[in-house]
């Protein structure tokens, strides 16, 4: 009756010395000279312990001074002075480093006063929202509509859950892919041959959790333009992300779009489906380009990531969220040169929902600027969900 008893102790102990092991490897990191002999063969097949010890002086030189390691679900915490790093390790059994990554910094925030204004020195135009529930906990420009990018998405993926919802479509319905409604990445399902069957979530699913072009454009064809228009305010006509890279590389179709009306939009939209793509170098050259866009508000976008919330995709990409901390998770970005969104709802354990949107739009935006506030907002929101 006892083995059983000893083998979980012995397991425990071996788990205890393990992540203890773990951590001494990312304390090592950031308080001595990184050594290649930390790492096994085949992770220094793919990156140098000298880009390693590049990245580690670029975060310490950002950060401040190194306080120490803690654990915090499946990844150790690297605490600096001025801000922390999530860092995902794992060794192979002689103790050498197997795998590592880096998360984004998050800044150490005080409170959501200290979020907002750092917000407010940012240059550009920036959005930001944080609510309990529908209740406000810190604003700025939370009605000012900027451009948002593929965070336009919470939009395809609200008008499905309001399909579903009224038995019009199904999660498990099938469609196959049509090479004319396939688009540039980000994803990789242009790449995949015309005929794939591919179901209605399995569309949604690819959408949500990389971003993938062509299945957002599948379904926007699928449910129909109107339907999606329902759920996307003021972006109608709606675009494709197909006929969003053709406008941002033609002049006078975009002229056409900027001075059109509604009905003159749609037209330029028809013709704008019916050319074919742009290669994405010539896309990448029109760039930053804003003028043909997807704009929403912070107060927009929690609307729909809190539906987000009601799907079976909640949680299939968590962003910076720290899945441990929520019982739900809803996220959506939208990022390319000059446009930044980040959008997150999320759902304790109480059943409390929170919802944090923050977009900012300048031609010359550090991302990491804005990640590292938010994920400091995130980490203040889960210490009060806890409490």
């Amino acid at each position: 009756m006892r083995r059983p008893a000893a083998l979980l102790l012995a397991l425990a102990l071996g788990l205890a010395l393990a992540q203890g092991l773990e951590a001494a490897r990312v304390r090592a990191l950031f308080t001595e000279p990184v050594r290649p002999e930390w790492f096994a063969k085949a992770f220094l097949s793919q990156v140098s312990a000298e880009q390693v010890a590049a990245i580690v002086q670029q975060l310490s030189a950002r950060l401040g001074r190194f306080e120490g390691v803690r654990k915090e679900g499946e990844d150790y915490i690297a605490v600096f002075e001025r801000g922390e790093v999530p860092v995902t390790i794992r060794l192979d059994a002689e103790g050498r480093i197997a795998g590592l990554f880096f998360k984004p910094p998050r800044k150490r925030l005080a409170s959501l006063d200290e979020a907002v204004a750092a917000l407010k020195a940012l240059p550009g135009k920036v959005g930001f929202l944080v609510l309990e529930e529908t209740r406000p906990l810190a604003t700025l420009h939370e009605d000012a509509r900027l451009a948002v990018g593929s965070a336009f998405k919470l939009s395809v993926l609200a008008a499905l859950l309001d399909a579903v919802e009224r038995g019009e479509r199904r999660w498990n319905e099938v469609v196959p892919l049509r090479d004319e409604w396939k688009s540039l990445p980000s994803g990789e399902l242009q790449d995949w041959p015309a005929g794939t069957p591919l179901t209605l979530a399995s569309l949604a699913g690819r959408m949500m959790a990389h971003s993938d072009n062509t299945a957002a454009d599948h379904l926007i064809h699928v449910l129909g333009r109107k339907r999606v228009e329902r759920f996307a305010y003021s972006n109608r006509p709606l675009l494709t992300t197909h006929a969003a890279f053709v406008l941002k590389t033609d002049p006078e179709l975009r002229r056409r779009w900027r001075e059109g009306d509604e009905a003159a939009r749609r037209e330029v939209l028809k013709e704008a489906e019916a050319r074919p793509l742009p290669s994405a170098s010539r896309l990448l050259a029109a760039l930053p380009e804003t003028e043909v866009e997807w704009f929403y508000s912070a107060r927009e976008l929690c609307e729909l990531a809190y539906a987000a919330l009601k799907t079976p995709l909640s949680g299939i990409n968590p962003g910076l969220a720290r899945r441990e901390a929520w019982r739900k998770i809803a996220f959506k970005g939208g990022s390319e040169p000059g446009v930044l969104n980040l959008t997150t709802a999320l759902e304790g354990e109480g059943g409390t929902r929170y919802c944090v949107a923050a977009t900012w739009n300048h031609p010359e935006l550090e991302p990491g600027r804005l990640y590292a506030l938010y994920g400091g907002v995130l980490d203040l929101l889960a210490r009060k969900a806890s409490q």
